[in-house]
């Protein structure tokens, strides 16, 4: 049961970029300032220019290679060196261990974990952690999907057999956070682990710290 006398939730969804890592934006910013751009280049480039939009958009669901995505961004923010442009621009993400380890004990508690993650091109995970941490995993260019595309939640809630208003989702984009709550997941806006965790305690009835 959960803390208010509900039925606890069954399952774990969560985000990988700014859910189990350090801030993506943060990340974006500290890309723009060692190249020399306004720092919020980057975010404001999704923002406004439908076209880098696509460009993102074709790269998660893999109709974009990296080696194909990487030159026309470049071009499109405006550097001349496209060379590991992904790498520059998440080279200041590090991992979360506060919400890697919250992930961890509620796999071992019993709650079924999944990722739901929107990718960028290939090899952009430590797979080698992820049957320690998941029971289902649901990349974006794996199944030509992204968020917040409806149909990758409810793919994410199949991998760990179970329903979706069995499931508490989590991400740190609101807007991914919709669809999910339509079809009935609880959802968690992770800003910071010390918001995010006694969130989750609540919606699963375990305890996610020693």
């Amino acid at each position: 049961m959960a803390g208010d006398g509900t039925v606890a939730h069954q399952g774990l969804l969560v985000d990988f970029g700014g859910v189990l890592t350090t801030n993506v934006f943060g990340s974006f910013e500290a890309f723009c300032r060692a190249e020399g751009l306004e720092p919020d280049a980057v975010a404001q480039r999704f923002r406004q220019d439908a076209g880098a939009r696509q460009l993102l958009f074709d790269l998660e669901v893999g109709k974009l290679s990296e080696a194909e995505f990487e030159p026309r961004f470049a071009h499109v923010i405006g550097i001349a060196d496209s060379a590991d442009l992904i790498d520059r621009l998440f080279a200041g993400m590090r991992p979360d261990y506060a919400m890697v380890n919250a992930v961890r004990a509620a796999k071992e508690a019993g709650v079924r974990t999944g990722l739901v993650s929107n990718s960028w091109g290939k090899g952009r995970y430590d797979r080698s952690q992820f049957p320690v941490l998941f029971d289902g995993v649901v990349i974006s260019g794996e199944v030509g999907l992204r968020k917040p595309e409806p149909r990758i939640y409810e793919l994410g809630a199949e991998r760990l057999g179970l329903a979706p208003a069995d499931c508490v989702f989590v991400d740190d984009l609101p807007g991914n956070l919709k669809p999910a709550r339509a079809m009935g997941m609880a959802t968690v806006h992770h800003k910071t682990a010390a918001e995010t965790i006694p969130q989750l305690e609540e919606l699963l009835g375990v305890s996610l710290v020693g």
